[in-house]
């Protein structure tokens, strides 16, 4: 009997990514949702949703109990797991194929075989594909670690053997610093998939990340649906994917693509899955310089550029394959049309170095040009309890540049407002030279961090469209014919003035439609001005411009040529407040999982203090000064606000 309703166990973009190939099969879908998501995107567009519990993801995603009783409750025959939560837990697809249930993945056993990357090494090994060498036993005491880590010749990664997503790795430059790196990486581990276990690799100086999408059926047959370059990291998370990689012969396609469907039939894998390699980029494309990383034995964030350059949808393959159907093809079927490249947008802020952003989504409007999967929309609330990521942009083109230039003008043309993103790192990561020409490693983003994230610096043009941002009439105006005379003189030019921060005073002389504005930065003439919404249209020297400005209360962001510049007005006098430069605060909120100074102890800046963990990461709170520790006002397990008062230094002389 062919599967006719199913329960997505998943939230955000995923979850909607599967409602819609489900809505295209003729298929039913259930969402489920914590009280976090209870207005969210998922759960409006499936047909049924049920409460599985309250925020934290340990009590809802992750509750496999309450997940099979909602497909039970709900008529479900079968479950898709998305990618994280329960997406590789065996444990679960057993609980799921007990209750009578399908499970929309591969075996229970495959995810075992694969799941831990330290026995997946050992199983890959025996296949006779090559391993990244290093340490994969089981001895974890940390002196026995640092001893293999010597071993194999600094630098090292420390990797947590459990999971994926970038999540408990921590590079190691010298022996010295060993011990902090593995406890930082077991202690995110053991947060985020309750295994606090890691393995040594040895660390490839100029790695680029290659892997392969393979998928197999119920009846043998595995192929490979060509690879993904996903070397496009910072600290080890994915932010641009594209397919195919970048100077890709035919030789290592298929050396690459014959290790992976060897892997998968190692472990009788059936359904989508991905096998990731580390290659040496100094000798790429050589065929003899890939080595096995890990197994995903679930979908991958990145499918999409697969999707797009091959025209399959694995959603629905995937479907069909867990319904007991054969795959439709064969390998020589199979082929490359264009080039596809993603980029994930976060709720971030890559200035203050990209900690998570919390808050209202005030302004969310896409750009043209390109597919977009997101789970978020306008007027919704990124919660702490979960991932950042709000969407993903996926371009296709004929060729890498014009997939490159499509992907940088969709997000160059995205409007949001409400919290800080990385929508402005990505247009520049979109327009780099060293990207464009297609030199991609996983340190490209580390080395040009500093360029990639700098704010754009204001102009004279963005303080005068902020200034007309406050001085424009309420929409109510127009109903209001005093209102809209409220700039009018019967001799000379109206003049207002707009103070923003400390020192900048923008004054607007209006003249019928034309303005003359003076900044500290210059002076713009200004005519023509019409507003749609928050989106501003006017004639500046004789050309065009059209901006996005946003005011929230007495913050102005002026959005143009793909990037965003931010002015605060100034408080009234008497209203502002200046928080202690001793105090240290929460960047935002969390839970305390370390507190490593007691009051009195004496610190040098860049000490470590306390270890905060929100969105499934670990922040490191350091001293911003040498002194002395005045008063800690937290402690262990402790959950935090943002901005609450954590530490605090002695006051210096």
């Amino acid at each position: 009997m062919p599967i006719e309703r199913i329960l997505i166990a998943n939230r955000g973009e995923i979850a909607v990514r599967v409602v819609r190939t489900c809505r295209d099969l003729g298929i039913g879908t259930v969402a489920v949702h914590s009280d976090a998501d209870a207005g969210a995107l998922h759960v409006d567009i499936a047909n049924d949703a049920v409460r599985i519990g309250p925020a934290p993801a340990a009590e809802s995603y992750l509750n496999g109990e309450a997940i099979i009783e909602a497909a039970l409750a709900t008529g479900a025959e079968a479950i898709h797991p998305g990618y994280g939560f329960l997406s590789e837990s065996p444990d679960f697809v057993e609980a799921v194929e007990k209750a009578g249930l399908v499970f929309i993945g591969p075996s229970a056993m495959a995810i075992r075989a694969m799941g831990l990357k330290d026995e997946a090494k050992a199983l890959m090994e025996d296949a006779g594909i090559p391993v990244v060498p290093g340490y994969h036993g089981s001895g974890q005491d940390p002196a026995f670690l640092a001893e293999r880590a010597a071993e194999i010749g600094f630098p090292v990664l420390v990797k947590a053997r459990a999971g994926g997503g970038g999540k408990g790795i921590r590079r190691v430059e010298r022996l010295d610093d060993f011990e902090e790196a593995l406890a930082g990486a077991r202690r995110e581990a053991e947060a985020s998939f309750g295994d606090p276990a890691c393995l040594i690799e040895r660390c490839i100086q100029s790695p680029r990340h290659v892997e392969m999408q393979i998928l197999g059926d119920g009846y043998g047959n595995v192929v490979h649906l060509f690879e993904r370059d996903c070397s496009l990291q910072r600290r080890h998370q994915k932010v641009i994917e594209e397919a195919p990689a970048p100077g890709m012969t035919d030789e290592l396609r298929a050396a690459m693509g014959e290790a992976a469907v060897a892997a998968a039939r190692a472990v009788d894998y059936v359904g989508a899955g991905t096998v990731e390699f580390i290659v040496d980029g100094t000798e790429f494309p050589s065929t003899d310089a890939f080595w096995f990383m890990e197994m995903n034995t679930r979908l991958q964030v990145e499918h999409p550029v697969t999707e797009l350059v091959t025209g399959l949808d694995l959603v629905a393959l995937q479907i069909a394959v867990a319904d007991g159907a054969a795959l439709p093809f064969a390998q020589n079927d199979l082929n490359i049309a264009g080039h596809a490249v993603e980029a994930r947008l976060y709720a971030e802020d890559p200035a203050n170095g990209f900690l998570p952003e919390v808050g209202r989504l005030d302004c969310l409007r896409f750009g043209d040009g390109a597919r977009v999967d997101s789970g978020v929309r306008e007027g919704d609330t990124i919660s702490s309890h979960y991932d950042p990521m709000m969407a993903k942009f996926i371009a296709h083109g004929e060729t890498r540049e014009d997939a490159l230039r499509r992907l940088g003008k969709a997000l160059e043309c995205t409007r949001i407002a409400g919290i800080e993103t990385n929508r402005d790192f990505l247009v520049r990561l979109a327009s780099d030279e060293d990207i464009a020409s297609g030199a991609v490693d996983t340190g490209l983003i580390g080395r040009k961090s500093a360029s990639l994230v700098q704010p754009p610096e204001a102009e004279a043009l963005d303080l005068a469209l902020a200034a007309l941002a406050v001085l424009r009439p309420e929409p109510r105006a127009s109903r209001d014919p005093y209102r809209t005379l409220s700039n009018f003189r019967l001799y000379g030019p109206a003049r207002q003035v707009v103070h923003f921060g400390e020192d900048d005073f923008v004054t607007v002389e209006t003249i019928g439609g034309h303005r003359h504005v003076r900044t500290p930065l210059g002076e713009v003439a200004i005519s023509e001005v019409s507003w749609k919404g928050d989106e501003l249209t006017c004639v500046v020297d004789g050309r065009r411009v059209q901006a996005h400005v946003n005011r929230d209360g007495r913050v102005v962001t002026v959005d143009r040529k793909g990037g965003m510049r931010r002015f605060t007005m100034a408080a009234p006098e008497g209203s502002g407040h200046a928080d202690s430069a001793d105090a240290i605060l929460a960047p935002l909120a969390g839970r305390v999982v370390k507190v490593v100074v007691r009051p009195g102890d004496e610190v040098a800046k860049g000490a470590p203090l306390a270890v905060l963990e929100a969105m499934k990461m670990d922040h490191v709170l350091k001293a911003p000064r040498d002194g002395v520790v005045a008063r800690v006002s937290v402690s262990e397990g402790q959950q935090v606000m943002q901005d609450a008062p954590l530490l605090e230094l002695e006051t210096s002389a």
